[in-house]
């Protein structure tokens, strides 16, 4: 079979949302190659190289490429340039894009697909939650709740920082008779390991129909759909609905959009984890939750993406 690898110049801050574009035409994989990345795991000293080229740490272009059947590729390539420019209109006063530049080329056979699900691992976040891809056959130890996802519909691995960091909260507040909210749920993650820590019911909500797709296959995969709920939504329409726990892992600008509407689905004395926060856009987000009377209570810190607490 022939792909067409499409290749988008972009920025750090801007290509996870260049990606979740990009998985809404495709179910055989998006990458993202970030030299960011590879200076924070020699900072971490996750990996050693004995020799490493100085020009690579050298900030550039993000690069996130897609693949996409050869048949689909010239109806699927103009509705991505709308969608971009979408992104861009909405969200350019915050989030830097960079040129979005477009490359594409043929791609025989599919021994990429191989390639790329080697890029992932299970990751350990925060103690007790493991996210395993669905192909990976891993033994869950004592302690451990296992939370596996579809390749076929990413959305949210884990590995991205802001990801991360809401699950190592997450793991912080949640108690066994939580209900849980997820506003702008992608993948189902954060839902569906509030589930699997004990939390007694999960909403999820999105406004992007594959990402419904995605947390609803995915909360079936993992066993936790009889208590997991997914709607078509920005929020939950239901005021009757209070969570103990209501988490958004969007952009700073979406959320203080969202800011006025988020307090009637959380209970009095519930929390409100936040992500998807760079530094420039902190002080927004903490003075336009604070306007709706909630309390600041922590925040994490992790590369150049922040995760704030609040309780009402």
């Amino acid at each position: 079979m022939k792909f067409t690898e499409l290749t988008i110049h972009t920025t750090s801050e801007g290509s996870e949302l260049i990606a979740d574009v990009l998985w809404r035409y495709t179910n055989y994989g998006v990458a993202i190659s970030d030299v960011k990345d590879v200076i924070a795991l020699q900072r971490d000293k996750a990996m050693y190289w004995d020799y490493m080229d100085e020009g690579l740490l050298e900030e550039g272009d993000v690069l996130v490429k897609a693949f996409v059947s050869k048949e689909e590729t010239d109806k699927v390539l103009p509705q991505i340039r709308e969608d971009f420019e979408e992104l861009v209109n909405n969200g350019g006063e915050f989030v830097k894009f960079g040129t979005l530049e477009t490359t594409k080329r043929e791609v025989e056979g599919d021994d990429w697909l191989e390639i790329w699900k080697k890029h992932f691992r299970p990751l350990h976040i925060g103690g007790r939650i493991v996210v395993c891809p669905e192909w990976i056959e891993y033994e869950k130890q004592p302690e451990e709740e296992v939370v596996k996802l579809d390749s076929n519909m990413a959305f949210g691995t884990g590995e991205h920082e802001t990801t991360s960091m809401c699950l190592k909260l997450l793991q912080e507040y949640l108690t066994p008779s939580s209900v849980c909210i997820d506003v702008g749920c992608g993948s189902g993650i954060l839902g569906i390991s509030a589930i699997k820590l004990g939390a007694e019911f999960a909403y999820l909500t999105d406004i992007d129909d594959i990402a419904v797709k995605s947390a609803a296959h995915n909360s079936e995969m993992n066993g936790v759909a009889d208590k997991v709920k997914v709607v078509r939504s920005d929020l939950l329409s239901d005021a009757e609905i209070r969570a103990d726990i209501m988490l958004a892992n969007i952009t700073a600008e979406i959320l203080c959009r969202l800011a006025p509407s988020i307090p009637k689905n959380l209970k009095e004395g519930g929390v409100l984890i936040l992500s998807g926060i760079i530094e420039s856009r902190l002080s927004m987000v903490l003075e336009a939750f604070g306007a709706q009377g909630l309390k600041f209570d922590k925040q994490l810190k992790d590369g150049e993406w922040y995760a704030l607490s609040f309780k009402l």
